[in-house]
């Protein structure tokens, strides 16, 4: 292309030597052509002598002589101009072609796989960075084919060793030569699991210079084999222990391997082996891994088939022994059934005779059992100590008890006080007869309901003792409970103002109450025994009707849904239930359904909805307000940029209030602890917002104290307890400081809330007075007046820290025990962590706290201070 170039230009500079000599030759045209005009319009003859004196005459023609060398000149120019912007287009085509050969060299190669020679070559331009990443991604396709085949071949070289094998050791040796070689480890121990001990026991081992077997044996779970067998997992393990084994070789000398790999092998889901590998590297390439991954149920598949295998032999083994054993005494045992013939033709006459007299007994036995065995009763007798003589076979049937559970034991020590009682009063009353019904719970812990009549036959010699006749009526007793729910049912359903209708899967209607007609206008007893499809039902309800059938039908649950029916010419919302009945095997034979009027409900859950809506939009406006005077961290941080404020309010808004007003000399920041919290809490905490900003306006210098007793007395204003007969006792708890940058001066004030002052690993706890702000003091309550607060002053210096916080962080319950989280928590982290800034002290308590609590509900506000000076 460049030759293709180079000759283009060159025609373009030739043809610019010809325009600049076109310009010449066509510029002498136009004096000649003047010239020719003057000497034939004004009669001159012409020669060279006189062409000077021509020009003297005509200046004119003087100034034509000049345009050929003018014309000549601008040509000359802007052939120039135009030869150098053509050589710039020139020097650019050469440029892009060389970047395309280039690129195509580039891409020649990433076609040819040659990744290694494009390593170093890179591009600025979009499309030199878009063959980048193509060459990235054609690359990480290529690695990715590299190791899917590596673990491929591997298979397969594995599947070739397995398929040649029907012995484990020849099998186990081989398999680890190839993969210690495949893997590149240094050094491998096979292991085989027997199932008769249940152990791991190593069959070989390589890379020691020559095969070399080790009887060490492995329980599932001992040590690090026995433990990735357990898991089933293949274990990689780097940085191994000093005292592992080292290696030998003449080349590498003694080394200690890097890397260990354990292999389970896996075969029928069980642990059938496992193969230690160990490694020079740190680092397993991930290829390898996944390479194991494949081998492990492979190897171990073989493994449990050559046991299987290996068992099936010497099963046939020891079955062949058992065969010519039995053969042998096959033939003692003919040579004694001769001997024997005789003696048994002898005890044939006498045992014919026996049979047929034993035979006769038991016919008489076996009438008699059965006819117990299958009797309704059971029969029981007693001797006069309560010990069970004699239970006929039936109780296995009726009771769950066999006979011989039954007999020699004493059946009151079972708690049958009833039997007991009655027992008593027949040994009392010889000729008196009783019969009695109760509850009995069987041998299988089923409830039953038994009727007994016990008689005193100690006076017959046959029977001697207290005798039961004892039978079921459980089913009587249902069947009279059936019936009399039955009745109690169809007595509630009559009276019933909602709509009860039982109806078939097949739509067949076999009951309605009469609240029918109210709910749907038809009469119930047109309804009874004639199918939905064929009632006189409105054609909305009949296809909600069975539409519900249909789910319930499908779903075999209750199904409950909400509609709207047109009751007394009024629409009403109804919830509709509908229960699937069932009667034996579980078959559906009926659908309850029930039908209650909800309106009024409703109605009462949408004027709770709104008057919610509205709580909530109300609390929603009183959080926008209290945001607004809630001072900005920004701001705080403008004047204390070492501080944190941890705010976590417990509900939309908040009784606690952090508060910071400023001076041209001092800085006032307080955390305020109101009364309650919500929106009670939210209200205190205006008062007490307004009334610290109308403190600091007035003229007037006040210490930390003094501002508490002059907030007192401005709250108990507000609220009105100043009046002798105020029961209110709302107001809050406060930690107040003042600080002063020109005099390091700190003043504290608090009320029932303190001040950790940390200075260095010391700590300092300022506790505040025990009053709050607003209520009654005791002091006043016991007519002494009210007290003052308690000023503190304090000098601070650089890197001094200070922590003010409400009762919400310290009352919150958490812990593994539910226990309070306690200031004193608050003190040993804040001296624990003493070299902490203000940003680290925030993040721990707050992941701290997140901790603590749990699953515990957060109690109280929280609003915990830090400043660092």
């Amino acid at each position: 292309m460049s030759n293709r170039i180079n000759n283009i230009f060159a025609v373009r500079n030739s043809t610019t030597w010809k325009i600049v000599l076109n310009s010449f030759i066509f510029g002498l045209f136009f004096p000649a052509a003047a010239w020719f005009y003057y000497i034939f319009s004004n009669n001159i003859e012409f020669n060279f002598q006189n062409i000077t004196d021509i020009h003297l005459s005509n200046p004119i023609l003087f100034i034509v002589d000049l345009i050929p060398i003018l014309t000549t000149g601008i040509s000359f120019f802007l052939s120039k101009r135009l030869l150098n912007e053509r050589t710039e287009i020139y020097n650019q085509l050469l440029l892009k072609e060389n970047l395309i050969q280039k690129y195509s060299g580039y891409v020649k190669k990433i076609g040819n796989g040659e990744y290694s020679e494009t390593a170093n070559i890179y591009f600025d331009d979009d499309l030199g960075q878009s063959l980048n990443e193509m060459k990235e991604n054609l690359l990480q396709k290529h690695r990715t084919e590299e190791k899917q085949k590596w673990i491929f071949d591997g298979k397969n070289l594995f599947d070739e060793i397995l398929r040649k094998h029907n012995e484990i050791k020849p099998l186990a040796y081989e398999i680890l030569v190839n993969l210690t070689e495949y893997s590149e480890a240094v050094q491998g121990i096979f292991y085989v699991f027997d199932d008769e001990i249940q152990k791991l026991i190593s069959v070989s081992s390589y890379a020691y210079g020559k095969e070399k077997f080790l009887q060490t044996e492995y329980k599932l779970g001992e040590g690090i084999i026995g433990q990735a067998s357990y898991e089933k997992a293949i274990l990689y393990r780097k940085n191994l222990p000093d005292n592992f084994i080292t290696i030998t070789s003449g080349i590498l000398g003694e080394q200690k391997p890097k890397a260990l790999v354990i292999l389970p092998l896996l075969g029928d889901e069980k642990i059938q082996g496992a193969i230690e590998l160990a490694f020079l590297k740190n680092e397993i390439p991930e290829n390898l891994l996944l390479l194991f991954e494949e081998l492990k149920g492979i190897i171990g598949q073989t493994l449990f088939n050559i046991k299987a295998n290996t068992t099936t032999k010497k099963l046939l083994k020891e079955s062949r022994k058992l065969t010519d054993e039995l053969r042998r005494n096959e033939e003692e045992l003919r040579k004694n059934a001769k001997e024997m013939e005789k003696t048994q033709v002898e005890l044939e006459k006498s045992n014919i005779e026996l049979a047929q007299k034993i035979a006769e007994v038991e016919q008489g036995q076996k009438r008699l059992h059965a006819l117990l065995e299958n009797a309704s009763e059971v029969i029981t007798i007693y001797d006069k100590e309560g010990i069970v003589q004699y239970v006929s076979p039936s109780v296995k049937s009726i009771l769950g008890f066999s006979p011989d559970e039954m007999i020699g034991v004493n059946r009151f020590d079972r708690g049958d006080r009833i039997l007991k009682e009655i027992f008593q009063f027949l040994l009392e009353n010889p000729n008196e007869e009783k019969t009695f019904e109760y509850r009995y719970i069987d041998k299988n812990n089923k409830q039953l309901w038994l009727e007994t009549t016990g008689r005193n036959q100690l006076s017959n010699p046959a029977i001697n003792g207290i005798l039961f006749n004892t039978r079921d009526i459980t089913e009587r007793k249902e069947a009279e409970t059936i019936k009399r729910l039955s009745s109690e049912m169809q007595a509630l359903s009559e009276n019933s103002p909602d709509m009860i209708i039982r109806m078939g899967a097949d739509g067949t209607f076999f009951y309605a109450n009469p609240a029918t007609e109210r709910f749907i206008g038809l009469n119930p007893k047109s309804l009874i025994g004639n199918n939905i499809d064929n009632s006189a039902i409105e054609e909305t309800v009949k296809e909600f009707i069975k539409s519900v059938t249909k789910e319930t039908i499908t779903e075999h649950t209750e199904i409950q849904k909400e509609t709207i029916f047109n009751i007394d010419n009024v629409k009403r919302i109804v919830q509709f239930n509908a229960i699937p009945e069932y009667g034996e095997n579980e078959k559906l034979n009926t659908i309850l359904f029930v039908v209650h009027d909800i309106t009024e409900r409703k109605e009462i859950e949408t004027e709770i909805e709104t008057k919610n809506k509205n709580i909530t939009e109300s609390i929603n406006y009183a959080q926008r307000i209290q945001s607004a005077i809630i001072p900005d961290f920004d701001i705080i941080k403008r004047y204390l940029p070492n501080s944190f404020m941890f705010y976590r309010p417990r509900d939309v808004v908040s009784g606690d209030l952090p508060w910071f007003y400023v001076t041209d000399e001092e800085i006032y920041i307080a955390a305020v602890d109101c009364t309650g919290h919500g929106v009670p809490g939210t209200l205190i905490s205006f008062i007490a917002y307004f009334s610290l900003n109308s403190i600091l306006n007035s003229p007037e210098k006040k210490t930390a104290s003094e501002i508490l007793d002059e907030l007192h007395i401005r709250v108990k204003r507000t609220l009105k307890q100043d009046s002798p007969d105020s029961k209110a006792r709302d107001g809050m708890d406060i930690a107040v400081v003042k600080i002063n940058y020109k005099t390091n001066k700190l003043e504290f004030a608090g009320a029932h809330r303190p001040l950790f002052y940390l200075k260095g690993n010391e700590l300092s706890r300022y506790k505040g007075d025990r009053m709050s702000i607003g209520g009654k003091s005791v002091a006043s309550r016991r007519g002494k007046g009210e007290e003052k607060f308690t000023n503190y002053q304090i000098d601070i210096a650089k890197k001094d820290k200070i922590f003010i916080f409400t009762d919400g962080l310290p009352d919150q319950i958490g812990g593994d025990e539910g226990r309070k989280y306690q200031a004193g928590r608050i003190r040993d982290i804040i001296v624990e962590k003493n070299n902490f800034s203000m940003k680290e002290y925030y993040n721990y308590f707050v992941d701290d706290f997140e901790k603590w609590k749990k699953n515990f509900k957060q109690i109280d506000d929280i609003l915990f201070i830090g400043i660092e000076f």
